[in-house]
């Protein structure tokens, strides 16, 4: 019978070597996401939180971008439910993702799903989708430990970063402009990722709607990004298919 149980130190030399890929597939990754963490962990001291705070909310919610939409709302003393809708309609991109990655964790305990969802980021998620998206086999033991390789160390290194990041943000001139630093960095690893011309029409449309809907309450702009993104990626791959099938 199969070990589905992942809570454990001592790893098999097969455990190992895919928990090292996949460590080894998002470490470039790693350098945007925890120049992001420093970023945020400055932003969050700046606007006013304390440090033991800004730390706490840091590892509890691990969501960059839903903590940076709570920050304004939480300076302007906005009712805790807005502070809560906000940052779930700017994740709600995770429910996608959650849908996506299930027949290749549906069958571990919830506890085990619930651990791999908290420490699932966007990063980890495209890499391994490139990885075992098409795998005609879900749910195997090395796609696991391949996963957990990417978000382990993905959630230590945004954690380190972010820490630094709150506890150095009065060292930092406000000159340095790391934010555009992080948006850039974000760019060179996904660029790379677009290897056909659907990825290509889903980043076109993203990246469109994102700038138009930019002027969107709540970030509802990135929300529309991700759909926007998503449905222009499926038909196009759909139409591509059609066009072989002609063929």
């Amino acid at each position: 019978m199969q070990d589905y149980s992942f809570w454990r130190w001592h790893l098999t030399p097969r455990e190992r070597w895919h928990f090292g890929l996949g460590l080894r597939h998002v470490l470039p990754a790693m350098v945007a996401t925890s120049i992001w963490g420093f970023v945020t962990g400055i932003a969050m001291v700046k606007s006013g939180m304390s440090e033991l705070q800004a730390l706490s909310m840091t590892l509890l919610v691990y969501a960059g971008s839903a903590q940076l939409t709570a920050l304004p709302l939480l300076e302007a003393q906005a009712p805790l439910w807005l502070i809560f809708a906000a940052g779930f309609v700017v994740n709600i991109r995770f429910i996608i993702f959650g849908a996506a990655l299930q027949p290749f964790f549906r069958h571990y305990n919830w506890r085990q799903r619930l651990f791999l969802g908290f420490l699932t980021s966007d990063v980890a998620f495209a890499l391994f989708m490139a990885q075992y998206g098409e795998a005609k086999k879900r749910g195997t033991h090395d796609q696991l430990w391949y996963f957990l390789g990417m978000i382990i160390p993905g959630w230590l290194s945004w954690q380190l970063f972010s820490a630094a990041g709150i506890y150095f943000a009065g060292l930092i001139p406000p000159s340095w402009s790391l934010d555009y630093a992080a948006t850039l960095a974000l760019l060179a690893i996904l660029v790379p990722l677009v290897s056909t011309r659907g990825l290509l029409i889903c980043l076109i449309v993203a990246a469109g709607t994102a700038w138009i809907g930019q002027l969107l309450p709540l970030r509802l702009g990135l929300v529309a990004s991700v759909f926007a993104g998503m449905v222009a990626g499926v038909v196009a791959e759909q139409l591509a298919n059609a066009r072989k099938g002609v063929q």
